[in-house]
């Protein structure tokens, strides 16, 4: 689907990714609808904007089912139509073990990466079904399919976003709606910031040249729209861990384990 005249939300808009997200769509000639639960990032995206009449910005907590459907109905009111949605924010949880992780930090990962996809779906999806051309794009992770040590319960919750897209497809294969899943390796991007955790090196802000930067997967992202590519995968290091994985998932899962002790020290 091309954005052009396009009307496209984006989570996660206030900064990153998604900020850069809504700058190349504007660019591109569509009309955004920038979600973030933070005002002062989404004013910022606004600032930065050079199309702010085709800028609209939401302050939502996407975690919250009811507030994402009355926002949904906000939309339809306000806009007539939606024709895209990407689902792109997301958090991480801190570096430790499951043992070591508490509860509360596992509900929030899920409710936000998981969950707040999915309600973003039900909400949005018998919408789209009535547009001539509509898509779906859901953001995964590298840590969706190769286990990353001390990142268990966001890699389950990406591994759901990537089976939910992927099984949603197959649903939605003799409709209008198309549908992809965009599995990221590191991004040089906030995440820990916005996830509220002290920083400390990782493999998503670690300085190396296999990041993508956050302009470039953006592009590859909506590139996946345009091109109605189911599965991609964007970023050197997930290329080439996604080749290992399937050649053998112990020696990558082993190579993982050691560049995240060798980060520990």
């Amino acid at each position: 689907m091309k954005a052009q005249g396009k009307n496209i939300v984006v989570t996660g808009g206030g900064n990153g990714v998604g900020r850069a997200l809504v700058l190349q769509l504007l660019n591109k000639g569509a009309t955004v609808l920038a979600v973030d639960i933070n005002p002062e990032a989404l004013n910022e995206t606004m600032k930065v904007a050079g199309n702010k009449n085709k800028l609209f910005t939401y302050v939502v907590d996407i975690s919250n089912k009811e507030v994402v459907f009355a926002f949904a109905r906000t939309v339809m009111q306000e806009h007539g139509k939606v024709d895209g949605i990407i689902n792109n924010a997301g958090i991480i949880q801190p570096f430790v073990e499951l043992n070591e992780l508490d509860m509360e930090r596992i509900e929030r990962v899920m409710n936000i990466n998981f969950y707040g996809t999915l309600y973003m779906v039900k909400a949005f999806l018998p919408h789209l079904l009535k547009c001539p051309e509509a898509h779906i794009v859901n953001v995964s992770s590298m840590g969706g399919f190769l286990p990353v040590p001390g990142q268990s319960v966001y890699g389950a919750s990406k591994a759901a976003v990537k089976l939910l897209t992927e099984g949603l497809s197959s649903e939605l294969k003799d409709t209008n709606v198309s549908v992809s899943v965009v599995i990221p390796g590191g991004i040089a991007t906030d995440i820990m910031r916005n996830s509220k955790i002290p920083n400390s090196v990782s493999v998503e802000n670690s300085k190396t040249n296999m990041l993508l930067t956050s302009e470039k997967a953006a592009e590859l992202i909506i590139k996946s729209m345009e091109k109605k590519k189911l599965r991609t995968y964007i970023g050197k290091d997930c290329n080439v861990m996604n080749v290992l994985y399937k050649i053998s998932s112990i020696f990558a899962m082993s190579m993982m384990n050691k560049v995240m002790t060798a980060y520990e020290h």
